[in-house]
């Protein structure tokens, strides 16, 4: 039952991955190219990899809410990570599907908030949880600092 919990973790995560590429993908070579970019702007080639890790820890650190006893700050931990999720989701379709920088923007913001919501209410039922979280907010703190820079040069 543990083992098929996380795989399930692990395909919503990845699922969420997959609706963003939807929107990402067929960008990058096209209107993402021409779009002017800050000089510490990764190669395209680093944001696949680090996503991929970013997914499977978020998974796991779901898992690890799910695991705990049931609570109500179990089920509000795993309620606002499906929206943090949500919002991961959206991002791509603001920036990447709308071409729209400043969309992008828009939706980060409050993505930040809901990954710094989720850690604190994974805080509340595990620590490591929580603790896995945390790279995945500095990257998406890192994107917003991108995404900024892009709207401000183009």
């Amino acid at each position: 039952m543990q083992i098929l919990a996380l795989a399930l973790f692990v395909a919503v995560c990845y699922g969420a991955a997959f609706l963003g590429q939807l929107a990402t993908t067929p960008n990058i070579p096209t209107w993402y190219a021409n779009l002017a970019k800050p000089a510490f702007n990764p190669p395209n080639a680093v944001f696949p990899v680090v996503w991929g890790i970013l997914y499977t820890v978020m998974a796991v650190a779901a898992w690890l809410v799910w695991r705990t006893p049931s609570s109500a700050a179990r089920r509000t931990g795993l309620v606002v990570f499906g929206v943090q999720l949500t919002l991961n989701v959206a991002w791509s379709w603001a920036f990447f599907g709308a071409h729209s920088p400043l969309g992008g923007l828009i939706v980060i913001i409050p993505l930040i908030a809901a990954i710094a919501w989720t850690i604190a209410a994974f805080r509340r039922t595990s620590r490591l949880a929580a603790w896995l979280m945390a790279p995945y907010l500095a990257w998406v703190c890192f994107a917003t600092l991108l995404n900024a820079s892009i709207v401000a040069l183009n």
